[in-house]
């Protein structure tokens, strides 16, 4: 099977930090079959482990040093030093400069105007997620914000990121990226995308963008495909975790879920109004 690619500007990796790895590891095990790979360096001041579904590479996951348990989102770009010139012209601030993470690639942690964290991603031996949009897997990440006109003005200065307003949802898109599906992975995804009813330009989508409820802090969020939405959530109990709501859409069926160490994420259930 062919790798996956991630042009510049396409969100490409998700990795979340743990205080506890050996049970956070446990309990995504538990509830999505991950296997992991130990990649840490030697020297290393803590652990950075790959999780797989079926041999492919899904997320990696720290070991968080006593930190609050996050997900984060990684952004890809061709040249970190470069890109992070460019996004502090636009508005960003740097958390973390570009450094080697591994033989892996290179990464830089950032804020958006609001000051939403977000990484970046220069790939070199690890392409970027491998398994997506199947059960266990990354589906989307959803920038979370207070304001979404000046977020998506930063966003769009930043990576050429348009928005779509599709009637359930902020789409975002990143233009020539299903063209890029369609020459590398996905040659069929315009017909299956046309058999589904999916809206125009889906095909580039990469991203959803929503304004935060009263109670919740901006950031962005992460969500993965999973086959039983209900199934997902007796398990997810059972492990420990925390279900903080339900909801139906046209096309999903949804969970918010805190993992047992606090870190937050949405188990979805494709559902499409045709069947």
């Amino acid at each position: 099977m062919s790798q996956r690619t991630y042009p510049q500007g396409v969100p490409s990796w998700i990795d979340t930090e743990q205080p506890d790895i050996e049970a956070a590891s446990q309990f995504y095990a538990g509830l999505f079959g991950w296997t992991f790979e130990e990649v840490t360096p030697p020297g290393a001041p803590g652990r950075y482990l790959i999780a797989q579904l079926g041999g492919r590479d899904v997320a990696g996951m720290a070991g968080g040093g006593g930190k609050t348990a996050v997900w984060s989102t990684y952004i890809a770009v061709d040249d970190a030093a470069a890109a992070v010139q460019r996004l502090v012209a636009a508005g960003a601030g740097v958390r973390s400069a570009p450094a080697d993470a591994g033989e892996g690639g290179r990464s830089a942690v950032l804020t958006d105007p609001e000051g939403v964290e977000f990484r970046i991603w220069q790939a070199k031996r690890r392409l970027g997620a491998q398994a997506v949009n199947q059960p266990g897997a990354w589906n989307f990440s959803d920038l979370h914000t207070t304001n979404p006109g000046a977020a998506m003005a930063f966003y769009e200065d930043a990576f050429g990121w348009e928005v779509d307003d599709v009637g359930f949802g902020m789409m975002v898109r990143r233009p020539g990226y299903g063209d890029h599906l369609e020459a590398t992975i996905y040659p069929d995804i315009r017909a299956q995308q046309s058999r589904l009813a999916a809206p125009p330009g889906f095909e580039d989508a990469i991203a959803w963008i929503a304004t935060t409820a009263a109670d919740e802090p901006p950031h962005w969020h992460v969500s993965f495909t999973v086959a039983d939405r209900d199934l997902t959530v007796a398990d997810a109990q059972r492990l420990g975790a925390q279900v903080l709501r339900q909801d139906d859409t046209g096309w999903t069926r949804e969970a918010l879920i805190r993992d047992p160490q606090g870190a937050e994420f949405t188990a979805s259930q494709f559902t499409p109004p045709s069947g």
